[in-house]
């Protein structure tokens, strides 16, 4: 069986998590990393490395003309909208199952508009691209082609983002089915896999521990300092669930051990 897979990799913890499993799970695997407009290329930078340490494809995709789009966040227009800060301390506990839009919260201005269904077509494309040149081009049976989107959303921890729900994937794996060439004509699907969608932060961070993810090159910071602003809901969510997980947040072992050198 030939096995095609991208993953989303941004450099944070989850998409390195994910990432770190598609590795093991896929034998011809790409990490697939947008330059969408956002406010500062620190998680790329991680992404690359992570990609090096995993040892497998990297692919940096300029799609810098989304964010003039998608205009309407934080994180792509910061000089008009700032980021939120210290919005989750007083919230509930990591993997509470309580997302912040169902517990009278709305959805914060670090949402981008349709992110992760501009992602998800452009990672389907790159997909759909080496299967089918698999297929017609070197003439592998279509009975023996699977093809794989890994991605990192997650429905628990996270910030209330539409485009992080169950049924959110069920319906994009319906419009890649019906939307593709391989589909239609070789009858192979286009899977979605979101292995921690219904996992805690805490999970993910187990999880991560357990298959040796990089997690001391991951940057989940909406910021770009020295360190993480320890302020932001990325930052928040990420050091409850080390707390709750039991670890010591190896990004900032690392960064401490840099500090003293």
């Amino acid at each position: 069986m030939e096995t095609f897979g991208v993953t989303l990799l941004s450099g944070g913890l989850d998409s390195t998590t994910v990432t770190t499993q598609a590795r093991d799970r896929v034998k011809h695997l790409t990490a697939l990393t947008f330059h969408y407009g956002q406010t500062h290329n620190k998680e790329v930078k991680c992404a690359e490395k992570v990609a090096r340490l995993l040892n497998i494809q990297h692919k940096l995709v300029d799609i810098s003309a989304f964010g003039e789009a998608a205009w309407y966040s934080s994180l792509t227009s910061p000089e008009r909208f700032p980021t939120p800060k210290d919005r989750l301390t007083a919230g509930p506990p990591s993997g509470a199952g309580v997302p912040p839009a169902e517990s009278g919260t709305s959805i914060p201005i670090t949402y981008v508009p349709l992110r992760n269904t501009f992602f998800i077509t452009i990672a389907g494309a790159y997909l759909e691209s080496h299967a089918l040149y698999a297929i017609e081009a070197m003439g592998v049976h279509p009975r023996n082609v699977e093809a794989y989107i890994y991605l990192a959303p997650n429905a628990i921890d996270y910030s209330g983002y539409p485009d992080c729900r169950p049924e959110y994937y069920e319906k994009m794996r319906d419009a890649l089915l019906y939307g593709s060439k391989l589909w239609a004509e070789y009858h192979v699907p286009i899977r979605i896999e979101t292995p921690i969608i219904r996992l805690s932060k805490a999970e993910i961070v187990r999880l991560g521990v357990e298959l040796k993810a990089p997690l001391e090159h991951t940057w989940s910071c909406y910021e770009a300092g020295v360190l993480p602003c320890g302020r932001c809901e990325s930052c928040i969510l990420r050091a409850r669930g080390f707390a709750e997980a039991g670890y010591d947040d190896p990004l900032l072992v690392r960064l401490g051990r840099l500090q003293h050198e």
